[in-house]
């Protein structure tokens, strides 16, 4: 991991690139370097609204462009402010399906300022893949990313 966080950061150092082009540069390494994440993007706080708005990603094409707060995994963490790891999303009541494939997710909050303004999704088409060790990286994946936001 220690290698993959290296890769990243050089990544979001990189005076090249944009913002947004960092964040898909990121999106595509993770699809690269670990083979369960099967989708991975970024939704973002869509200006004053309680809802979240699709960023760079990853993976299938979605609907969910626009969530709201509250609504599905994405939308939980929105209000919770805590990463939230789903096993298997068809024990989860509240899961807004994106893909028949997908069958675990996992989000992690996006903090600016002590605020939640974004969030990095990722699911996978296996049940359980999710270790301690993906949940260390993502959540320290989103510190870093929030230096250039």
């Amino acid at each position: 991991m220690s290698e993959l966080k290296k890769r990243l950061s050089s990544i979001l150092e990189s005076p090249k690139h944009n913002t947004e082009e960092k964040l898909e540069k990121v999106c595509h390494l993770l699809d690269q370097e670990i083979s369960y994440f099967n989708w991975t993007g970024f939704y973002f706080k869509n200006g004053d609204k309680d809802e979240l708005k699709l960023g760079p990603y990853v993976g299938a094409p979605t609907d969910h462009t626009i969530i709201p707060y509250g609504k599905g995994i994405c939308g939980q963490v929105a209000v919770s402010n805590e990463t939230f790891v789903v096993p298997d999303v068809h024990e989860e009541s509240n899961y807004l399906s994106c893909s028949i494939d997908t069958k675990a997710e996992i989000v992690v909050p996006i903090f600016k300022d002590g605020k939640n303004i974004g969030q990095i999704d990722i699911d996978s088409h296996t049940v359980d893949p999710f270790t301690d060790a993906d949940r260390q990286l993502l959540e320290w994946l989103c510190k870093e990313v929030s230096k250039i936001l």
